[in-house]
């Protein structure tokens, strides 16, 4: 089991694909730090320099120029730059190994079913084209928590991995979906063929299910979820077989966290280190 932990804008997590012992690393610059690494290239040589060569010996995997911007802070329109400039500052230093993306939620993508997927987004799409031609996946935070919380009429079940069968049908795509999660991250891959970047690759960098704060938020609901994730995401979704590198979002609760009580709750271990539920890797 390899531990990330992502840092300034996300907290940590546990990855569920490709176990090896080792501990990789996804390093966050801030959504504050956006419009200075989008201005020039020795802002990013200097970023570059204080949190990635001062720390030889980490297995940084990728960096995550900006978390859920604007949700989160920052400018989308610094996004872009920005990355470019890390991407070519990591080169500079020779640690063009480490892949560059950007993290983000649901919110930049529409469309059902899963095949109708695009970016309502317009910042979207030119990032998209720009990790093809960088060979960088696109983080994303996938939670059927909060899709389910805000659409109406969603069965619990097709969110908790728990529905006995086939819940939607694709008629364009033909696929069938028995759980929610399969069907988010199918429309995120559509929004990429969209854009023309169908090459790129989904990380699921946030998972997670909060286990207090809500009549949905409970230990049961979110051991369910969570433990259906662990088991699930080895197999692929309809539109893209194959293991998802995924992570559970969060480690531990988060008790000073703003913003809604169930944010204080998302996490497998209370902030005393003992276990919010018991789950099996």
């Amino acid at each position: 089991m390899r531990v990330q932990r992502l840092v300034d804008g996300l907290a940590g997590a546990i990855v569920l694909a490709e176990p090896d012992g080792n501990i990789d690393l996804i390093i966050d610059t801030g959504n504050d730090q956006l419009s200075s690494l989008a201005a020039s290239a020795a802002n990013a040589d200097s970023w570059v320099q204080a949190n990635i060569q001062s720390h030889q010996g980490l297995n940084i995997k990728y960096i995550a120029v900006g978390n859920e911007v604007p949700d989160q802070g920052g400018n989308t329109q610094d996004i872009l730059p920005a990355m470019q400039n890390v991407h070519d500052a990591l080169a500079r230093a020779g640690l063009d190994g480490i892949k560059v993306s950007t993290a983000v939620n649901s919110g930049v993508r529409s469309g059902f079913p899963p095949s109708q997927g695009t970016f309502s987004a317009s910042h979207m799409p030119p990032i998209a084209q720009y990790l093809a031609t960088t060979g960088a996946p696109l983080l994303a935070n996938v939670y059927p928590y909060f899709s389910y919380k805000d659409t109406p009429g969603t069965a619990i079940e097709y969110a908790l991995f728990t529905s006995t069968g086939t819940v939607e049908h694709d008629d364009a795509s033909g696929k069938d979906y028995q759980n929610l999660f399969d069907a988010l991250v199918d429309t995120m891959y559509s929004a990429l063929e969209g854009a023309g970047a169908g090459s790129v690759g989904i990380v699921v960098s946030e998972s997670g299910w909060p286990s207090a704060g809500d009549t949905a938020a409970t230990a049961d609901n979110a051991k369910t979820y969570n433990q259906n994730l662990i088991n699930h995401v080895g197999q692929g979704t309809p539109k893209r077989p194959g293991a998802i590198e995924t992570y559970i979002f969060a480690m531990f609760n988060e008790d000073k966290k703003p913003g809604d009580e169930t944010e204080r709750h998302f996490g497998l271990f209370n902030t005393d280190k003992s276990p919010a539920y018991s789950i099996t890797f």
